[in-house]
């Protein structure tokens, strides 16, 4: 499995001016990924990437964010990379089975965030990290939305009211800067 694209894409995110915190997660995760060479597998249990899309409409006022079903709390959409190295793809096609949307188009290749958290036991799985690479991309809030089985909601925010429905670290730090964009 071929992981520099990974690092690299890694690397030149820890290259930008980063808050501490993301620093500090966006050095774990390229300790993790040297590390594994299973990085991008579910398999590996410690923990595994994931990407994410961070949905914006053209005007990046509203964001479209996935009431998460197993999680229970409202998110961006994203998921497992299942061995893909091309994490812009897997956060693609996560977006698109998510959400029903077919017209997304990337506003940058780059990583836009990256988040390292932990993910709760559930079932035959055990706790885990999710190391995830998010990217941002731009969607038609008029474009239907299709509502998966892995969401109980779909439903666009306005970027500046999305930490009243999570107000979690992460989710903060994408708000501030889609807002400082």
């Amino acid at each position: 499995m071929h992981r520099n694209e990974v690092l690299k894409l890694l690397r030149a995110h820890a290259a930008r001016p980063l808050d501490a915190h993301e620093a500090a997660m966006t050095a774990d995760t390229i300790r993790f990924v040297e590390a594994h060479a299973d990085c991008l597998l579910r398999s590996q249990r410690s923990g595994h990437l994931t990407g994410s899309a961070w949905i914006v409409d053209p005007t990046r006022t509203l964001t479209l964010l996935t009431h998460h079903r197993k999680l229970d709390k409202w998110l961006q959409l994203g998921g497992h990379a299942d061995g893909n190295p091309d994490l812009l793809a897997a956060a693609r096609r996560e977006a698109e089975e998510e959400s029903g949307l077919r017209n997304l188009r990337v506003v940058a290749t780059a990583i836009f965030d990256l988040d390292r958290h932990r993910i709760p036991a559930r079932q035959a799985e055990p706790e885990h990290w999710h190391y995830d690479l998010r990217f941002m991309f731009e969607a038609d809030p008029a474009e239907p939305l299709v509502v998966s089985h892995e969401s109980k909601d779909l439903a666009w925010v306005e970027v500046a009211r999305v930490t009243t429905l999570n107000s979690e670290e992460s989710m903060a730090r994408m708000v501030r800067k889609t807002l400082g964009w």
